[in-house]
C-alpha cells in the first residue's frame, strides 16, 4: 500500500480490509497538544491570580551579562520596585530577567518568573518565589501580560521586541487596559522610536500621538512612582490613554 499522505481530516488515508482509516495520529497529537495548552493556561491564571500584590512585567535579553550596567538598572529597580509595594514579573532566566528577580527577591517581595526551555539561552535563575514553566510561548506570553500594571522593557533582542510589539498593539487597539510602557536604555533604543517616527507616522501606519504610548528612559528610579500615579485621573504623565477613536483608526476605520 502506498504511504499515507496527510489529507483533509474529513478523508480517508488508506484501507483495512476494505474498510477506510483516518489520520487518527495526526488527529490525536493535536488533541492532547490542545489539552497542554489549556493546562498552562489553567495553572498560570490559578497561580498568578492569587498573588497579592500588583505586579510589574520586565523584559529583556537573556544575554546580558552580570558587569553590564542595564544588569544593574534592572536590578535597581526591582529592588525598588518592591520597595513601592509591586512584585516583579519576567520571563524567568538569566540576563536581565535575572537581574530583575534578584532585585526583587533579595529585597524580600513578590518575584515570578514565567520559564520556558530554550535549546541555548533559557536556564531558570535561582531568584523566583513563584516559578512557572510553559512549553509554549503563548500561554507564556499571556501570563506576562495578563496580571501586569505596567511594563518595562531594558535592551533585548527579537524576543523582547516580539513582546513590546504585541503590548503596544493591544493597548493601541484597546484590547488591553491603557497601562505605563516604558524603554529602558536612550543609546539601544533610539534607532528603533526614530523609525516609528520617520517610517510608521510618515506612512500613516500609526498616528504619531502613538509615540506617547510608551516613554523612553534612561533613569528608572522615578518608574515606581510613575507606575503608582498613572491612574490618578489628575496626573500630567505625558502617557497617552487611548480611546474609541484611536481604535477604529488602528482599525483602518478611520485615517491617521
Amino acid at each position: 500500500m502506498p504511504p499515507c499522505v496527510p489529507a483533509p481530516r474529513s478523508a480517508p488515508c488508506g484501507m483495512d480490509n476494505g474498510i477506510p482509516h483516518y489520520q487518527l495520529e495526526h488527529m490525536t497529537e493535536d488533541a492532547w497538544r490542545m489539552f497542554r495548552i489549556l493546562g498552562e493556561f489553567s495553572i498560570g491564571f490559578d497561580r498568578m491570580a492569587h498573588l497579592s500584590v500588583p505586579l510589574v512585567t520586565v523584559y529583556g535579553s537573556a544575554r546580558t551579562a552580570l558587569t553590564d550596567r542595564y544588569y544593574g538598572l534592572a536590578q535597581t529597580l526591582g529592588r525598588e520596585l518592591v520597595g513601592a509595594g509591586f512584585g516583579v514579573v519576567t520571563g524567568g532566566g538569566p540576563g536581565i530577567m535575572q537581574a530583575a528577580n534578584q532585585g526583587a527577591y533579595e529585597a524580600g517581595g513578590v518575584s515570578v518568573g514565567l520559564n520556558i526551555v530554550l535549546p541555548h539561552e533559557q536556564r531558570h535563575n535561582p531568584y523566583q518565589t513563584l516559578s512557572l514553566e510553559f512549553e509554549y510561548f503563548h500561554a507564556r506570553k499571556v501570563m506576562l501580560a495578563r496580571y501586569a500594571h505596567a511594563f518595562v522593557a531594558f535592551p533585548g533582542g527579537f524576543g523582547t521586541l516580539d513582546e513590546m510589539m504585541e503590548i503596544l498593539t493591544l493597548v493601541q487597539t484597546r484590547k488591553m487596559r491603557p497601562v505605563p510602557i516604558y524603554f529602558v536604555g536612550e543609546a539601544h533604543w533610539r534607532g528603533l522610536v526614530e523609525w516609528f517616527r520617520t517610517s510608521l507616522v510618515e506612512n500613516g501606519a500609526i498616528a504619531a500621538d502613538d509615540l506617547k504610548l510608551f516613554k523612553l528612559v534612561d533613569d528608572v528610579s522615578q518608574i515606581p512612582a510613575d507606575v503608582r500615579a498613572y491612574h490618578d485621573p489628575g496626573a500630567g504623565d505625558g502617557f497617552k490613554r487611548p480611546t474609541a477613536e484611536d481604535t477604529e483608526k488602528a482599525q483602518g476605520e478611520q485615517p491617521t
